[in-house]
């Protein structure tokens, strides 16, 4: 809505608009040539065109009696990759997929939430939302479980300052960012450890055996015919044929779902090592990031996971799970938050020399060399 009204009042040209300049009509006569709708600004950010690759097979018609258009599920779709130049990148086309499915409506107050749709509850795995009062200060700013927000017995009562969350996901990130400068090699090899080179042998074993179902199912095929015709020309009973082909047909079956499931095996553990690649040409796009924005939290972040505080030390503790984008690390952390909640605390909070003393870190993070 905010990107249709944004080109709406620049004055851009609707598609319908543009086409008509061109002297194309494409039968949208009662569509508002002088408005963007939202509709329309969803439909182009979803399309794969923009990356260079054709799309065929997103819908078909019920018959050719009856006209009406049905879509297609995605695991139907035909796509030809690299038939075009790409306007954009498929790294920025996946982000704009993962942003839209945390879309939220517009806040009253026009404050962006860095961290909406990503943090979630650990006991019940639903999302943590933001809860703005309007005369409350930004250091008393919190996010609660949804759960417990609706339904008190469904889950428990935990929360996270914001402020305090800026500061974890901060200072991981720059930590991370350390890393991968210091030692590039060691991180990648860290972080595909767990997926490509653990199962090396695996893929490799997939591989072969997702070769040697698709020559035997070709071959089924061939066996299909040779069985059609020895029957029609009366050298194989129709019982026999019917109980060979039965036969066939299941062990055919059962080879192309062993196919679907290895193809399936195969294309994860090879995204793998693209995936971390991505990530790091991601990261080392940034030096030292000194502020948190949206654009930075989806880029390198999948999700954050708060867990319930515990107060059995007397000091209210809480862990924080960091998933960073395409599973390449998790950091926990365990923090002290009472701190925070306390008002007089906000000059603590901003003072710059005690920077390193405001959260009591433990590092538990998969692919670090530290603690």
């Amino acid at each position: 809505m905010q990107i249709a009204r944004i080109l709406t009042e620049q004055g851009i040209p609707t598609p319908t608009a543009y086409a008509l300049s061109q002297g194309r009509d494409n039968g949208r006569h009662n569509a508002k040539t002088y408005r963007w709708g939202a509709n329309t600004i969803a439909h182009i950010l979803e399309r794969l065109e923009y990356c260079g690759h054709t799309v065929n097979f997103r819908t078909k018609m019920k018959s050719y009696k009856v006209h009406k258009i049905i879509n297609n599920p995605e695991d139907e779709w035909q796509i030809f990759e690299n038939t075009q130049e790409p306007i954009i990148t498929h790294q920025t086309f996946d982000l704009v997929q993962e942003l839209r499915k945390h879309k939220r409506r517009p806040q009253r107050s026009e404050v962006v939430n860095l961290f909406a749709g990503m943090v979630y509850c650990a006991v019940c795995g639903e999302k943590i939302y933001l809860s703005r009062r309007k005369n409350e200060r930004p250091e008393q700013e919190h996010m609660r479980c949804s759960t417990y927000a609706k339904e008190q017995d469904k889950c428990t009562v935990h929360y996270i300052l914001t402020c305090v969350l800026n500061e974890i996901v901060l200072g991981e990130l720059n930590k991370l960012l350390a890393m991968v400068k210091a030692n590039e090699d060691e991180f990648i090899q860290t972080a595909m450890s767990s997926s490509v080179q653990r199962k090396s042998s695996e893929l490799t074993k997939a591989k072969k055996t997702l070769k040697q179902a698709e020559k035997r199912i070709a071959e089924l095929d061939k066996l299909f015919t040779r069985l059609y015709e020895d029957n029609v020309l009366g050298r194989l009973s129709d019982e026999r044929f019917t109980m060979m082909s039965a036969g066939y047909a299941e062990e055919q079956a059962k080879l192309k779902a062993t196919v679907a499931e290895l193809t399936a095996f195969v294309e994860t553990a090879e995204q793998k090592s693209s995936d971390v690649t991505a990530f790091l040409n991601v990261i080392k796009q940034y030096e030292h990031i000194t502020v948190l924005t949206p654009k930075i939290m989806h880029e390198l972040i999948d999700r954050i996971v708060a867990h319930e505080a515990d107060k059995s030390s007397g000091k209210r503790v809480q862990d924080i799970e960091i998933h960073f984008r395409f599973d390449v690390a998790v950091s926990t952390i365990s923090v002290e938050t009472g701190k925070y909640e306390k008002r007089s605390h906000n000059a603590y909070f901003m003072r710059p020399e005690l920077r390193e003393k405001r959260l009591l870190y433990h590092y538990c993070a998969f692919g670090y060399g530290f603690k």
